[in-house]
């Protein structure tokens, strides 16, 4: 009776070692198992914020087509197509018209005097290309070309008596005067210059100084604008003749500003190729995303599975 009394002492330690084991598993696999939300939420965020990616970029894709961005380049030239200006002058006559070089001037030589004319000028009659009814009458002249040793073109206009209250000369821009000239239809390349480009001014009494550059415009289509832009400045001329006289000199200047031809078009900075893999990279993260949710998932249940199998198992040992 003793030894059976000593056996059962020894065996209530195993009995409480076994109810230890499985508790210890049960905390061990419910830290799995929270740890496993925990992974699967993640992984839904990251899903999520994938998505939104996606989306924005299509917008951003989207936006980009609808508005273009401008684009500006500068191409050095050492010599210019020679520019084409036709003066209106009305009543007023040219008097002289010389190139000269390097922004220099000689001091005039009997001004308000006929002088010398080694410009290329052609003169043209048209109509009006916005009535179609009056006559005009262009003075045609070729503009300086080249930029690097600073050409001008200088010239004197006069203008008798008048009755107008001011005293001005129209003047207009365009881009080759030699398209002029070997064009069939003077008249109607003057029509058209006239309509596409502006016309401006400059007064008698005065020497203005016109510096131009050019600027080309690409449009969509493909086809290519030329405009001038124009820098002027006015001096006020000092009339040194000894009889006081009431008619007007008119004096201009003309020279490139720069040897920089600038050209502008608008550009589409999207770039689908920069979309497709940046959609692509995220829509792989996405299906890597829902494999590992779905592998957790498994792994989750077959966790629980396998909990529940050792309870049953541990439960029908101790009954």
């Amino acid at each position: 009776m003793e030894v059976n009394e000593d056996s059962s002492s020894v065996i209530l330690p195993d009995g409480e070692l076994g109810t230890t084991t499985p508790s210890l598993r049960f905390s061990k696999t419910c830290l799995k198992n929270v740890f496993s939300v925990i992974l699967l939420f993640i992984y839904l965020l990251l899903m999520a914020v994938a998505v939104f990616l996606v989306y924005q970029t299509i917008s951003d894709f989207r936006e980009k087509l609808k508005h273009p961005v401008m684009s500006v380049t500068y191409k050095e030239v050492s010599l210019y197509d020679a520019p084409g200006i036709a003066f209106y002058p009305g009543k007023a006559r040219l008097l002289s018209c010389k190139h000269h070089y390097y922004d220099h001037i000689p001091p005039l030589i009997n001004p308000g005097q006929p002088g010398d004319i080694e410009c290329t000028t052609q003169r043209i009659n048209y109509t009006d290309p916005f009535t179609n009814q009056t006559m005009k009458y262009a003075l045609v002249v070729q503009g300086p070309r080249d930029v690097k040793k600073r050409e001008l073109v200088f010239l004197q206009f006069h203008l008798n008596e008048t009755d107008q209250d001011f005293s001005a000369i129209d003047y207009l821009l365009f881009s080759s005067f030699q398209e002029f000239v070997s064009s069939p239809e003077k008249a109607k390349f003057m029509k058209d210059c006239e309509s596409s480009y502006s016309s401006w001014k400059f007064s008698g009494g005065f020497r203005t100084w016109v510096k131009m550059s050019l600027v080309k415009t690409k449009e969509e289509d493909g086809t290519e604008t030329v405009e001038f832009k124009q820098e002027t400045s006015v001096v006020n001329y000092i009339d040194q003749r000894t009889k006081p006289r009431s008619d007007q000199l008119f004096f201009v200047v003309f020279e490139w500003k720069d040897p920089f031809i600038q050209t502008v078009q608008d550009i589409i900075t999207a770039n689908p190729w920069n979309m497709i893999a940046l959609l692509c990279g995220i829509f792989l993260a996405l299906f890597k995303a829902a494999d590992f949710a779905k592998l957790s998932v498994k792994w989750m249940i077959k966790i629980r599975r396998r909990h529940l199998k050792r309870t049953r198992q541990v439960t029908n040992h101790i009954s």
